[in-house]
């Protein structure tokens, strides 16, 4: 059987994809493509867009030797104001050194996902990698770091991450479990928590963990008390107020993170009460400062320097063309008992 001969014009089998049939299929010049799949400036909005949907429609990957990455690893925060994403930017911090590379850092400040602009920054820097921590990268985004050839790892990520992007995370589940189940087995029946918002993966599962040891201890579960709140210490101390000004208040609370349980702290401390001996108060981190904390706080231990250095170890893989061991990631937690909680028989008035 005589082959058919190819269509002059139909697109190259998907390996055969080049920049100058991209450039042809938009109806532009080579270093005019060349300028879009590097994040240089200098193209007009629709020209660009026209020239990323070809480079995704057609499935174009730049060669993992055609350009030299930086010696930068690029991580974007949601948020930067906390001593946790220190500790994760400590474990990325000592594989990238051991790799001789730097850390690149981004702070949204807040939003859920980058600026407009941040894509063409970082392709502009060619990075090794980029790691986004509990932030949402966008499919567009993704797909022009793919073309690239640059990895994309998901670490503490705030939803279900792209089944093409791997991430690292922690036994959520299991520490709102364990923080729970130590209250309940010191006595504890009215047991509050306040969580954070339930747009975060991570939050939604120590509120399931919580919910699960109740309802294994057939303890029912009060909806009036489980708050949500901003993951500050603000936070913590406004509901902790709330729900300690209830006609019959909690014994106990568990915070779904340090910041709050401080703020609860605080919260009782306004109200007269003592932490354990009128209250007992579970966080979860396990930050440093919850051993400087007076009591010394119980906490969910979340191994963050480890998840840190576990993202940066994929990174350096993904980038050597290896895959990564394990897709999806969870390291373990593990409760550390401290001084923030007692028995409620020890509670003098409650």
């Amino acid at each position: 059987m005589t082959a058919l001969p190819r269509d002059p014009h139909a697109a190259p089998p998907r390996q055969e994809v080049t920049l100058a049939h991209i450039a042809k299929l938009a109806g532009v010049s080579a270093p005019t493509v060349s300028k879009v799949i590097n994040g240089h400036p200098g193209v007009a909005g629709d020209t660009r867009r026209r020239i990323e949907d070809l480079v995704r429609e057609h499935g174009w990957r730049r060669r993992p030797d055609t350009t030299e990455s930086s010696a930068v690893v690029e991580v974007v925060f949601e948020s930067l104001d906390s001593m946790w994403a220190l500790e994760l930017i400590q474990g990325m911090d000592e594989v990238t050194q051991a790799y001789g590379m730097i850390l690149g850092l981004t702070d949204m400040r807040g939003r859920r996902s980058p600026h407009a602009g941040w894509i063409d920054q970082v392709l502009a820097r060619r990075p090794l990698g980029v790691i986004a921590v509990s932030a949402d990268i966008g499919e567009r985004q993704r797909d022009r770091l793919a073309s690239r050839s640059i990895p994309l790892i998901a670490l503490d990520p705030r939803g279900e991450p792209d089944h093409d992007v791997p991430s690292v995370g922690a036994t959520n589940w299991n520490g709102g479990l364990s923080a729970t189940r130590h209250l309940l087995e010191l006595g504890h029946r009215r047991i509050a928590m306040v969580n954070g918002p339930d747009t975060l993966m991570c939050c939604r599962a120590r509120l399931d963990g919580y919910r699960a040891a109740l309802d294994a201890a057939g303890v029912p579960a009060d909806p009036t008390l489980v708050r949500t709140a901003p993951l500050y210490v603000e936070g913590g101390r406004g509901q902790g107020t709330a729900l300690l000004e209830l006609p019959e208040p909690p014994t106990a609370v568990f915070a779904a993170n340090d910041l709050q349980a401080l703020g609860v702290y605080q919260a009782a401390h306004r109200a007269g009460l003592r932490v354990p001996e009128d209250l007992s108060v579970v966080g979860f981190d396990d930050l440093p400062l919850a051993r400087w904390a007076d009591p010394p706080m119980t906490t969910v231990r979340q191994p963050l320097r480890k998840m840190g250095t576990a993202a940066a170890q994929m990174v350096m893989a993904l980038a050597a063309g290896a895959a990564p061991d394990d897709h999806r990631v969870e390291l373990a937690t593990r409760l550390e008992v401290r001084s923030s909680t007692a028995s409620p028989a020890r509670a003098g008035h409650r």
